[in-house]
């Protein structure tokens, strides 16, 4: 049986992992590297236990620091392990620090490499995410496109010959979360939320948390739309919350980060979606959701051309008006496909 390393260690990838996992268990040897990119709990092992994906085989601990430092440390770590486990391929997923470590670790051995979730581009090198796509995308053997529009990315840039278009794999780990809270409100319980009363925010982008008076403003120009949020806090934006005044922000309700299915259970619950998540803005679009991007740019445009998202800058002066004009299109067009797993299965177990 070959033996696949599949190497993750934030959030967006445990997601990803959960489905392809699951698909290949009875058909290749897989051994799970956890970097500890995102090492809370609520951001890590609650989502290990919430998508019963196995405990991982290696654990590195990196844990936080400068994008160079945070590299160079997972580097060092997945290069000893696949000197130790001798894989016959790696697979990364998305675009952190974790997928180019990882996949920068198994070319320099030589080992093959798959990218799942490949050829996104955004095309603002400003963001370390874009740095990290490009640098994967063009150094990996196996590309696992999830959209046309991808596609064309990947011929554009000379390599659709190692590209195959398959969809993308988060229609599958939605599915599967689904069906395990569909019964249940219980996250809306314990919060004492009412369903369909509420926009579901997240923040987390260097750009929007990290200057603590811009995100004063960002969350004043919010709290001024009238609606009522409900905001789970990443832990990094937690950091810079603790220093601002909220006395006047009386539209928000904060609460701890949660766990992938109770995220679900929110989503679902919602009536329209605020993020600047790259990921979010898919799922929202999957759950039938309006999104508002809070950034001048996405991963995923086929989104914003739907009309089911739409951008927005946050330094925009006409803040309030391109989001109270808002409506959800008619048209709501399968753009993400399914079984995706399994086509990813085929694909690997054809090639290695």
């Amino acid at each position: 049986m070959k033996k696949l390393i599949h190497i993750v260690g934030a959030r967006p990838q445990f997601i990803k992992l959960a489905p392809l996992i699951h698909q290949l268990t009875n058909t290749f040897h897989n051994v799970i590297i956890h970097t500890g990119q995102h090492y809370d709990n609520s951001m890590s092992n609650a989502f290990f236990e919430d998508l019963d994906i196995p405990e991982p085989n290696y654990n590195l601990g990196v844990g936080s620091g400068s994008h160079g430092e945070q590299t160079a440390k997972m580097l060092k770590e997945i290069e000893f392990v696949l000197q130790q486990e001798k894989p016959d391929a790696v697979i990364v997923y998305g675009d952190t620090n974790s997928t180019l470590a990882g996949v920068l670790a198994a070319v320099k051995l030589n080992i093959f490499t798959a990218h799942v979730e490949a050829c996104l581009r955004s095309f603002d090198r400003s963001f370390p995410e874009e740095i990290n796509r490009i640098c994967t995308d063009h150094i990996s053997s196996l590309l696992f496109v999830p959209t046309q529009v991808a596609m064309q990315n990947a011929i554009h840039e000379g390599l659709a010959q190692r590209a195959h278009l398959v969809g993308d794999i988060m229609t599958d780990s939605l599915a599967y979360g689904l069906s395990k809270v569909k019964n249940t409100k219980q996250v809306l319980i314990d919060n004492n939320i009412e369903p369909d009363t509420f926009n579901l925010l997240t923040l987390h982008r260097p750009f929007n948390v990290d200057n603590m008076e811009f995100l004063s403003e960002l969350m004043f120009k919010l709290n001024k739309l009238g609606v009522k949020f409900v905001f789970p806090v990443h832990p990094r934006t937690a950091r810079v919350l603790e220093k601002l005044e909220f006395s006047n922000l009386t539209n928000f309700k904060l609460i701890p980060p949660q766990s992938y299915l109770n995220f679900i259970s929110l989503m679902s619950n919602s009536r329209m979606i605020f993020t600047d998540s790259g990921g979010i803005q898919k799922e929202a679009y999957i759950l039938n959701k309006m999104c508002v991007t809070l950034r001048c740019e996405t991963e995923w445009v086929e989104t914003v051309e739907s009309g089911w998202n739409i951008l927005v800058n946050p330094n925009s002066a006409e803040f309030d008006k391109n989001i109270l004009e808002l409506s959800s299109p008619d048209k709501h067009e399968d753009i993400f496909g399914k079984n995706v797993s399994q086509k990813i299965q085929s694909i690997l177990t054809d090639t290695l």
